[in-house]
């Protein structure tokens, strides 16, 4: 057994997998069925927390384990501190988005979001495998509970200095998250998403090399290729959310997944239109438009995400790829429309070939 094959069978044993390959907790894109087929096909499924109440939480959890006996992750974002309101500067947002969607009332962005605390008890009563981060570190304290159920601690970065912040916190495995990645990125302050912008095959290199504990690769890897690639440069597992959206297990909107298989890397760009917080989303009409120069700028997050939730909500209704909250990845041309265990045992075989590994 050589190095590599080595590294992956070492993490795939400690987590119960089959193969190295983790679905991307993508919140509100991550459906039980999507994780029971990732899981089940022996990679690890996932949910994406962030907007799920604790009954909804325990729910989702009970859904998948009816259905799957593989390994699970969690994943809950870190709270920013509490956003500098500007109300004058709100009013022209909502002015600007009444031109792209239904009026924005007076007092939406006041909009609160789901309790924090109240959803890690959430996470830790329903035991999962793994318990992910992003945006930041949680307390010593919430750590310290997960270890003692023996609930693994993944956490995101996307520098090297995070990775370090990561691993001295007690991190058992740090996620290496490229700008090519699709969805919000994970930087610890909001204000450094797009300036430190550190591409997956630049950072994954230089985080392996920085930290003792196991890398996963996340960002940019939606077929077999790119996971080798993860894999040669110190990967112990992949990360994959855009190579999984047009599996009919994801079931997003139809003009969303079409979109996605003729994006080219260029066709996507980090924007904050959404949420207020820097992602990775299809250059649409509406995302290019927010981002001209006598566009208001973006609310911070969450007034942000308050403020276009109507907006966001009656695009997906109308299955308006325009105005949609069309989150992606650089390498969505690679998703396929395939049930999404074909998916997996196509990206693991591949890889697995052109390592050479049994």
């Amino acid at each position: 057994m050589n190095d590599i094959a080595a590294r992956l069978h070492t993490f795939c044993s400690r987590f119960g997998l089959r193969v190295p390959i983790l679905l991307a907790p993508m919140a509100g894109a991550c459906p039980p069925a999507l994780s029971i087929a990732v899981a089940n096909a022996g990679g690890m499924g996932a949910a994406g927390v962030l907007l799920l109440q604790p009954d909804a939480i325990a729910d989702w959890v009970a859904q998948f384990r009816a259905a799957s006996n593989g390994s699970l992750q969690l994943n809950l974002w870190i709270p920013d501190p509490a956003p500098v309101r500007d109300a004058a500067h709100e009013a022209k947002v909502r002015a600007f988005l009444g031109d792209w969607g239904p009026a924005v009332a007076d007092d939406a962005g006041d909009a609160p979001l789901v309790d924090f605390a109240a959803q890690c008890e959430a996470m830790l009563a329903a035991q999962p495998s793994v318990i992910s981060s992003i945006m930041g570190l949680y307390p010593p304290d919430f750590v310290a509970r997960m270890k003692q159920r023996g609930i693994a601690w993944f956490a995101t970065v996307t520098t090297v200095a995070e990775a370090r912040q990561a691993e001295a916190a007690g991190a058992d495995v740090v996620i290496a998250q490229g700008a090519e990645a699709g969805g919000h990125r994970g930087a610890f302050v909001s204000d450094r998403a797009e300036r430190e912008a550190v591409g997956l095959f630049a950072l994954l290199p230089a985080v392996v090399d920085a930290v003792r504990v196991p890398v996963v690769a996340a960002g940019g890897i939606a077929d077999g290729r790119s996971a080798a690639a993860a894999f040669l440069l110190g990967a112990s597992a992949v990360v994959i959310g855009t190579g999984f959206l047009r599996s009919p297990e994801a079931g997003i909107a139809p003009a969303w997944a079409d979109a996605l298989a003729a994006a080219r890397p260029e066709d996507t760009m980090l924007t904050r239109a959404f949420s207020g917080r820097a992602g990775r989303a299809l250059a649409t009409d509406y995302a290019r438009a927010a981002a001209a120069p006598d566009a208001p700028a973006p609310a911070p997050y969450p007034v942000q995400r308050a403020l276009t939730a109507q907006m966001r909500a009656e695009s997906s209704a109308k299955n308006d790829i325009t105005r949609m909250q069309a989150w992606s990845g650089q390498s969505a041309a690679y998703a396929r429309a395939q049930p999404a265990a074909s998916i997996v045992d196509q990206i693991w075989n591949t890889a697995r070939l052109a390592l050479q590994l049994r």
